[in-house]
């Protein structure tokens, strides 16, 4: 076994010794020793590779020498790891002549090497069956990419591209650095090592290249000149080079585009599996299918929604006519089945109805996969867009703000999402944070909005992290600084925190606010003041997105019936 990270690896080189190259892309749990070995702001995917090299028994392993952090890695891996043959290979970062040749020499000085080490000799009829097993017609590669989602940017682990495909129902386009090796060309007819392996070369280097070659417009090319229907960009925590190209693609190409950022870990996977459904979502629903009430369907029936958050578990249950028959909000409580219970006993008895009354279910939220009494579920990303276009087709702008994430999501004239942003890593700006600082407070939540409203003194809380900025809320307290003003400064915090995650989508009147930090009106006044706009707010802003998911129910159940 041959172990390699790149794809610009030599496999067909390895292969010609008899050994079978193996990819390694592994994620980690923690970096407790890459963050001793390696700095702390190094690229995740180098920290993964160490973490999980360090001490393992692997016997060879090959690194392309593409940048710094791979350079530090193999500086750490030579001089701590057990790894019996470590090579590093120089990789130019040009495709014309010279760098064939560069290259050439690189492929050229490794196999002198590794025959020196291994006691094998490198044979040229080997190496040519091996090349022929890694090319791939053009006819072929352009058919890859027919109607297909494409993921791009920095590496991602097998776990995401395993988690996008679920999302989309097939498989997806990895053209990232852990994408597939192959080789667009004819099978080469070459006798003499020397023209085999510079051919070789220049094949290697004509794949689409990565964001660290001097010449990226193929793959720009690649993505105008074949059928993609969106684009998964993704980018790994401290990697430095992929950030500017999604800029550019999203501004000047017109195909559907979502950002991510990953660290190798298993961290926030939730909350990447949202963003991703949403995102599919959006592009499935671009055809839209209207409302229909059919003669075939009984006179009166119900469906529900249900939106398991992480602090509360709401329900909705609409009738035919899209009339609101009951709702509840409780406590999720420590497992999100039991909330979800009580909401719907909650619901159903106050519409006096059985749950045999109930047509069609929608979950949404982050425990929407966990309902076993749900029909079908839908991300809260789509959930809160239908929801606003329904209580006011002019919204454009919804601003929602939850237990532990805030969302942006825009939509166009007819109610379709056009874009969306999220913050979910931290609860910087979320109910969790307006909870902690309460508590600090020794204040109740309803108490905090109003205090909020009557203010004197401008506070600053320079700190959105919830853990710090609660050491600057207990400093002010210790200054005999007034309630009411850290209150202020506490939502002023909160409407700048938001207003960031509305200009990355792009700011349009009108506006409307959801989640359970709506019924908060100083941090609604605090938002207004930066937009210079009025927000709307309906009767019952917590009870959006379970609305949203009973209004797609109602749509399921109709379109059951018009087939």
């Amino acid at each position: 076994m041959f172990a390699y990270t790149c794809k610009y690896a030599p496999l067909s080189i390895l292969e010609t010794f008899d050994e079978v190259p193996i990819k390694i892309n592994p994620i980690a749990y923690t970096f407790d020793k890459a963050d001793v070995l390696m700095h702390p702001n190094m690229c995740t995917y180098c920290k993964s590779l160490l973490e999980n090299l360090i001490d393992c028994n692997s016997d060879q392993l090959i690194l392309m020498n593409c940048c710094d952090s791979m350079r530090r890695l193999y500086d750490v891996l030579k001089s701590q790891s057990s790894i019996k043959y470590l090579y590093m290979m120089d990789l130019p970062h040009k495709n014309n002549c010279c760098s064939r040749v560069l290259l050439k020499e690189s492929f050229m000085k490794f196999i002198n090497n590794y025959e020196k080490f291994s006691g094998k000799k490198f044979n040229i009829e080997n190496f040519k069956l091996s090349i022929k097993n890694h090319i791939v017609s053009n006819s072929s590669y352009k058919n890859n990419f027919n109607n297909r989602i494409a993921i791009l940017g920095g590496r991602c682990d097998d776990s995401l591209v395993n988690m996008i495909e679920n999302c989309t129902g097939s498989s997806v386009l990895n053209l990232t650095c852990t994408g597939e090796n192959f080789i667009l060309d004819k099978s080469p007819d070459f006798s003499s090592m020397n023209e085999l392996i510079l051919w070789y070369a220049e094949a290697i280097l004509s794949q689409a290249p990565c964001m660290r070659m001097s010449d990226i417009s193929y793959r720009k090319k690649l993505i105008l000149s074949n059928n993609i229907s969106g684009i998964i960009y993704n980018t790994v925590k401290f990697c430095d080079y992929y950030s500017f190209e999604y800029a550019s693609i999203k501004k000047k190409i017109n195909i559907p585009i979502l950002k991510i950022e990953t660290d190798y870990t298993n961290q926030s996977r939730g909350q990447l599996k949202t963003r991703i459904e949403a995102f599919i979502e959006r592009l499935k629903d671009k055809r839209k299918i209207s409302y229909k009430t059919l003669s075939n369907l009984e006179d009166n029936y119900y469906v529900a929604g249900i939106d398991s958050g992480s602090t509360s578990t709401n329900i909705v249950i609409l009738d035919k006519d899209k009339n609101i028959i009951s709702y509840s909000i409780v406590s999720t409580g420590a497992k999100s089945i039991y909330g979800a219970e009580a909401a719907l006993d909650t619901a159903l008895r106050e519409a006096h109805l059985s749950k045999d009354d109930l047509k069609y279910i929608i979950s949404t939220g982050y425990g929407r996969v966990n309902i076993p009494f749900a029909n079908e579920s839908v991300t809260e990303i789509t959930c809160h867009g239908i929801a606003a276009h329904h209580l006011n087709p002019s919204i454009r702008t919804v601003m929602d703000i939850g237990g532990q994430d805030s969302k942006v999501i825009k939509l166009d004239e007819k109610g379709n999402i056009k874009d969306f942003a999220m913050n979910d890593k931290c609860a910087a700006g979320t109910g969790r944070f307006l909870d902690m600082m309460a508590r600090t407070l020794q204040i109740s939540i309803d108490e905090m909005s109003k205090e909020g409203l009557h203010w004197e003194e401008e506070l600053k809380i320079t700190n959105m992290c919830t853990v710090f900025a609660e050491s600057e809320v207990v400093s002010l307290i210790a200054e005999n600084k007034e309630k009411c003003d850290i209150i202020h400064g506490l939502n002023d915090s909160i409407a700048s925190k938001m207003l960031s995650l509305l200009n990355r989508v792009g700011k349009k009147d009108a506006y409307m606010m959801t989640g359970g930090v709506a019924k908060n009106l100083g941090v609604v006044r605090a938002l207004e003041t930066k937009l210079k706009s009025k927000i709307f707010i309906c009767k019952e802003p917590q009870i959006c997105g379970s609305l949203g998911a009973a209004l797609i129910a109602l749509k399921k159940y109709e379109e059951a019936f018009s087939k």
